[in-house]
């Protein structure tokens, strides 16, 4: 099996695609780096969240509302919390640390592992 070479722009294509490549990857930085430096200034720090925040914003959605299983007050290991944070489990996504840091995702699993159930939470 041959690979083919694949066919040449002439001088005039090839100086118009360039043009338009520039702008476009300008605009997909642009694009991608806006929500990180949407309301923060260079340089500045970001608080961590507290745990009951992250929960509240981000696990809240499925546990404890019939979507995922109750994970409050089941003495989860932290290490386990952590593990299945990162690398997802059955319907659940991983999520990254820009998502979650680091440091907030070790608050979040102790906090998860010494938590009580509440009441209000159904789950599956």
């Amino acid at each position: 099996m041959t690979a083919e070479t694949p066919p040449r722009l002439s001088g005039i294509e090839e100086v118009v695609m360039k043009r338009k490549i520039g702008p476009m990857l300008a605009i997909g930085a642009l694009t991608c780096a806006a929500p990180l430096l949407a309301g923060q200034k260079l340089g500045e720090v970001q608080p961590l969240r507290t745990p009951e925040k992250i929960y509240a914003t981000t696990c809240g959605y499925c546990h404890g509302r019939n979507v995922g299983p109750i994970i409050l007050g089941r003495v989860l290991p932290a290490d386990t919390v952590k593990y299945i944070v990162r690398h997802g489990q059955n319907g659940m996504p991983a999520f990254r640390p820009t998502e979650i840091k680091p440091s907030e995702l070790d608050a979040l699993a102790t906090w998860i592992e010494k938590s009580t159930a509440r009441s209000g939470e159904h789950g599956q």
